[in-house]
């Protein structure tokens, strides 16, 4: 199928009697990528209609489906079990539809990554073809008189991840979708106090941490959950002051500034809609929530009251200018939300709201923030957390971290390789790695190397690490560093996403870094002049290498960075033994 069948095929339906007129146009490029303009057009303000654009493409050479929020499945998904569904702070609007080469054969994004969106994309046992729907405005959404939206449907024969870069790239050119400028500091690795502290936290303990975290080249800090607050029984009820618990911090300023003299940067955690119940502030805000949210004890605010924004802002103003911060980890976002469907504010008649739309007004909410906090510190860091990672969310922050999973290597390696292909240049972080002091080095080891393309968060206690731990860590923490220009900005190339990317890439003019993660690969390197290391995550020791050329140099370095006997290669295939959690450097 070529892009005009689409264009003839596909179907445009609003909801009718709706009050409102829906054009489209389809627009071909060169490339083979094909657009597909709607207009939606109303004669007085109106709740927009449910609006759906569907299509069918054959299910040729199609055996996989990738998108940014179906992390543990890349399967071909039957069509009664197909949706993907995005908002601005939930996923992006794109799927891929590959072959078992990775090869891409048809893949769409949907320019609306602000409001919410669902793309059912599936396999129709009954029709042997992919059915795509793209459906708009199946939530609440204030008044408009106009709307316009581009589908982008991209047929190219290309690799899926070029294909995903592309995407990427389509939404950071639109001026809505602007990417936040990303400071250096943001692709240094970091120490967070989540799982090594959780809400245990004291001012003492932590300067005792951090001057080890600085020790092992760590640059900066993130301070979560229990520092505004004597409760450790995890819940919200006690956000939304944001005053420090004195029993742990009896001076916030004076803290920052010893985790300054180490050389480490601050950030400090906020869960931002929030507000708990056994809060002083809970009662200020009365009437000004989305909903409450007992299961967490809090209530929700509402952005759309200038007067909830102006709090929240006000909030990071003050810890930037009271405490000296470097930077927030900007919590829970996508509980800006409505509870069961229903907007408050229309029984309200949106009384007091300056804006109408829930989604601008967390943009509007966001924007500001990142703006006030740059005029007090130009390189202000703000970590956002899968799966709040969209193009528009690329406007307000710089750093991205992989969604919540302790200990768990396989799920983190997918999880920042996924973030990597959706999010430019945009600095990805792992989840925060963490495992048990007993563990044999080489498995702990693995915590590390199945993160490598992402920037390392660190959330063990320092002290307690045997010898051979700190070891390990510090020399995959130096590789890192002295590689991170092609580990974290070079062209990634993971391949095989369907099996949870068993070999991943990277390469720029100078090196290459190869990942296995699963025995058996064939791993093909060579051909250019340049360093290649090839790491060994498979928990096995041989590995089947395929030279272009016989290497001039080659080092073999086990799991603590001790230097092993260097192997001989040659030309072609050679089965050698590299450590488990090892390194082969090769140079050509």
């Amino acid at each position: 199928m070529i892009l005009s069948d689409i264009f003839h095929s596909y179907t445009a339906v609003v909801a009718p009697d709706s009050g409102w007129t829906l054009k489209t146009d389809c627009e071909a490029t060169a490339d083979g990528i094909g657009l597909i303009h709607l207009h939606l057009v109303a004669e007085q303000p109106t709740i927009p209609p449910k609006t759906e654009i569907a299509w069918s493409f054959p299910q040729q050479d199609i055996t996989n489906r990738w998108t940014p929020v179906d992390i543990y499945n890349k399967a071909l998904p039957p069509d009664w079990y197909s949706s993907v569904d995005s908002n601005l702070a939930d996923g992006a609007p794109v799927v891929v539809f590959f072959n078992t080469q990775g090869q891409n054969r048809i893949a769409v994004a949907v320019e609306e990554a602000m409001r919410p969106v669902r793309i059912e994309a599936g396999y129709s046992e009954e029709k042997n073809v992919v059915l795509f729907k793209v459906i708009l405005f199946s939530s609440p959404e204030a008044p408009l008189t106009e709307y316009h939206a581009t589908i982008r449907i991209d047929l190219r024969d290309l690799f899926y991840a070029d294909v995903i870069r592309g995407m990427t790239e389509w939404f950071a050119a639109m001026e809505k979708y602007t990417p936040d400028t990303i400071p250096s500091c943001a692709f240094d690795a970091i120490y967070s106090t989540w799982y090594s502290y959780h809400q245990n936290l004291s001012a003492g303990q932590l300067e005792a941490e951090y001057a080890l975290a600085a020790k092992a080249d760590l640059r900066g800090v993130i301070v979560d959950d229990g520092w505004q607050t004597d409760d450790n029984n995890r819940g919200y009820a006690f956000c939304g002051d944001w005053e420090v618990a004195k029993r742990r911090f009896p001076d916030m300023r004076q803290h920052v500034a010893e985790t300054h003299k180490l050389g480490l940067k601050y950030m400090l955690w906020y869960s931002v809609p929030f507000v708990g119940y056994k809060s002083k502030n809970h009662s200020r805000f009365a009437g000004k929530y989305l909903f409450d949210f007992d299961q967490l004890n809090a209530s929700v605010l509402d952005p759309r009251f200038p007067e909830v924004r102006e709090f929240l802002i006000n909030t990071y103003e003050t810890a930037v200018k009271e405490w000296d911060l470097d930077g927030f980890k900007l919590d829970f976002i996508d509980s800006f939300r409505f509870d069961k469907g229903v907007d408050p504010a229309v029984a309200e008649n949106y009384a007091g709201r300056d804006i109408k739309s829930l989604p601008l007004a967390v943009d509007a909410l966001l924007s500001e923030v990142v703006n006030r906090l740059r005029r007090l510190k130009p390189e202000i860091l703000i970590e956002f957390r899968q799966r709040y990672i969209g193009p528009a969310i690329r406007k307000y922050g710089n750093m991205f971290r992989a969604g919540d999973c302790p200990a768990d290597i396989v799920t983190n390696r997918f999880r920042t390789i996924d973030l990597r292909l959706l999010s430019g240049s945009t600095a990805v972080h792992s989840d925060m790695l963490e495992w048990h002091m007993d563990t044999p080095v080489e498995s702990a080891a693995l915590q590390i190397l199945n993160i490598l393309f992402s920037v390392p968060q660190i959330s063990i206690r320092f002290a307690e690490l045997p010898d051979d731990h700190r070891k390990m860590l510090q020399f995959w923490l130096d590789f890192a560093k002295d590689h991170k220009d092609v580990l974290l900005k070079g062209k990634l190339t993971p391949y095989h996403p369907e099996l949870n990317y068993p070999l991943v890439c990277a390469e720029n003019n100078a090196e290459q870094v190869v990942a296995v993660y699963c025995s058996g690969q064939v791993i093909k390197v060579g051909g250019v002049q340049k360093t290649c290391f090839v790491i060994n995550a498979t928990g096995e020791r041989e590995m089947i290498l395929d030279l272009a050329v016989a290497p001039s140099k080659t080092v073999l370095f086990d799991v603590t960075g001790k230097q092993m006997a260097d192997p001989v290669l040659q030309s072609g295939l050679n089965r050698i033994e590299i450590p488990c959690s090892g390194l082969l450097q090769i140079e050509f």
